[in-house]
């Protein structure tokens, strides 16, 4: 059974820090791309961020750059999104989705319609 889990979200105040982490479980991660998306309630997923299979190409949104850091593990079979100098327009449900695009910047233009991942909960406010 395929599971994606991802953790780590919270509620921090602006300008604070989060790690976000997702974990593959009954699928194997290596020789495809990753993506963080972002959804608000009542709006279209938007990527955030997203990273080759090989982590040689990265892609970030332009409201992220600079602040986030994607990562990934291909042995523990887990991505990761360093978020540092959180907004409040930051604030969503976080998901991770695996692809095999052309680009990652594709990838990420691209958010899939369903996730296989609950997401978790991303509040920055004051």
């Amino acid at each position: 059974q395929v599971k994606f889990v991802e953790s780590g979200g919270g509620w921090v105040h602006p300008g604070g820090s989060l790690r976000l982490s997702c974990a593959a479980s009954g699928f194997t991660l290596d020789g495809y791309a990753i993506g963080w998306f972002r959804q608000d309630p009542g709006k279209e997923s938007e990527g955030v961020s997203c990273v080759s299979s090989g982590s040689s190409y990265t892609y970030y949104a332009d409201s992220v750059k600079g602040r986030f850091t994607i990562t990934r593990d291909n042995v523990k079979n887990t991505v990761a999104l360093q978020m540092d100098g959180l907004k409040p327009e930051d604030t969503g449900v976080y998901y991770c989705a695996v692809d095999r695009p052309l680009t990652v910047q594709a990838m990420c233009s691209n958010p899939p319609e369903d996730y296989w991942g609950k997401g978790t909960l991303v509040i920055v406010s004051s």
